[in-house]
């Protein structure tokens, strides 16, 4: 029996944080007012001094969540190797920065790491040690566009694999999923300048089941439909950014599920009517409830780097719909 719960990444409500509307406090009541069971947090982005945040921070921040009842359930890691305009981070550097990670998250009472998508395998066994003595998993995000056919991600898999280990796995992000180009990607690409023909490419390789990423691959780079869809010097530069939204079935998954520890539920827009305009979630969900899941699917709200000029951000408005719909759906799916 699955056991599917509720987070919010609380970047999905990074520009409320940011721009002082609401802070971590209010955050935090928020989605827990609205359903969520859990947080996901970028230290980086939301807590002083990170990777060495203060014990005064630590003792914050757990406070806040004993207050609202809500689990730590990840933190978002990147591994920052351009911190040098002359050369990239050596091995031992890289390595060394993500065990102040993994202590950090141990102190915060976090217990899971996503590591942000493309960081090399080497890193995993010299940190397996490191996570286990601070029992914080580590995972590697699968995300659109650095998904299960690059090669580092093909790499850490490997690895991943032949290490076998309880503290190294995997993270989905629903961008790998997507049915059609989300509709506020069109609108503020269209505002910007590219032709409308451009989408309504991409629009036919999803009606036809597959999407931009594998046309990229299969024609080595811009097939001459999609050349001919490029109006402009605009179209050629916008073009490529538009790759980043894939079409994979399900049962991509069935592999990985022993390894899978989290999902990025990644959403641009949830519509009025109640699902979101590009994934179909209570599909997905059905699909994890019937593979007996035990975990929790994260709200990320991606929507607010689309939001038109002069338009409100929507942060609040989205998250709040997204736990509506996804509490109802598992309510339905899981009694």
């Amino acid at each position: 029996m699955s056991k599917i719960k509720m987070a919010v990444s609380l970047y999905s409500l990074q520009d409320e944080y940011l721009n002082h509307r609401m802070n971590l406090s209010e955050i935090m009541s928020y989605v827990k007012e609205n359903g969520a069971e859990g947080i996901e947090i970028l230290p980086d982005q939301m807590l002083k001094g990170a990777p060495h945040v203060s014990d005064e921070t630590v003792s914050e921040f757990k406070s806040l969540l004993t207050k609202n009842d809500l689990k730590p359930v990840c933190a978002d890691v990147f591994l920052n190797t351009n911190l040098y305009k002359n050369r990239s981070l050596t091995r031992k550097e890289s390595i060394d920065l993500l065990i102040e990670e993994i202590k950090q998250a141990n102190s915060l009472g976090i217990h899971l790491i996503r590591l942000v998508s493309m960081v090399p395998y080497w890193v995993i066994r010299p940190l397996i040690p490191y996570c286990e003595q601070y029992d914080v998993t580590i995972a590697l995000e699968v995300h659109a566009g650095m998904a299960f056919d690059i090669p580092q991600t093909r790499e850490f898999i490997e690895e991943m694999k032949k290490v076998n280990s309880p503290y190294v796995g995997l993270v989905i992000d629903t961008g790998i999923f997507c049915r059609r180009l989300p509709r506020v990607v069109r609108a503020y690409e269209g505002s910007i300048g590219t032709s409308e023909s451009v989408f309504d490419y991409i629009d036919e390789l999803f009606k036809n089941g597959t999407d931009l990423h594998q046309d990229l691959i299969k024609n080595n780079g811009f097939s001459e439909g999609f050349k001919a869809a490029m109006k402009s010097e605009h179209d050629k530069m916008s073009a490529p950014l538009l790759d980043g939204y894939e079409n994979y079935d399900y049962s991509v998954l069935d592999e990985y599920l022993p390894y899978i520890k989290h999902f990025h539920f990644k959403m641009w827009e949830m519509t009025q009517e109640g699902p979101e305009f590009s994934i179909d979630f209570k599909g997905l969900l059905q699909y994890l409830h019937e593979k007996d899941y035990d975990g929790y699917v994260a709200c990320e709200y991606e929507g607010n780097r689309f939001t038109l000029a002069g338009q409100p951000m929507q942060e609040k408005q989205q998250v709040k719909m997204f736990l509506n719909y996804i509490g109802g759906c598992l309510k339905e799916i899981q009694g």
